[in-house]
């Protein structure tokens, strides 16, 4: 069974950081490319930034320089930081993998940035 947990969620000041932490397991986590997607409020999910084995990290254009993803295929983990919070970047953060055609999610981490 494929699980993805994420953590490290939490209210942080505008300019501020925190760190996302996804643990996955049921699947060769090496395989995969990761994600993090993300859901602003009243909003759709949207893709925050994906990982493939081997290939340089994509962004989308609203976080590109500030967020950086990374991944331990040995810890079979996928993390976030986040650095220069804004209040936009307000959102519940999840943890994407699609596997063998099928897509599961996390349960989400809730982060909150607000003075």
């Amino acid at each position: 069974e494929v699980q993805l947990v994420e953590s490290g969620g939490g209210l942080v000041q505008p300019g501020g950081s925190l760190r996302l932490s996804c643990a996955a397991s049921g699947f060769t986590f090496s395989s995969y490319a990761m994600s993090w997607v993300r859901q602003a409020p009243g909003k759709e999910r949207r893709l925050v930034a994906t990982l493939r084995a081997g290939r340089d990290p994509t962004y989308a254009d609203s976080v590109r320089g500030r967020f950086t993803i990374s991944r331990d295929n040995a810890k079979n983990a996928v993390y976030l930081q986040m650095n220069s919070l804004k209040s936009e970047d307000t959102a519940v953060y999840y943890c994407y993998v699609k596997a063998d055609s099928m897509e599961y999610w996390g349960q989400g981490t809730r982060v909150t940035v607000s003075s």
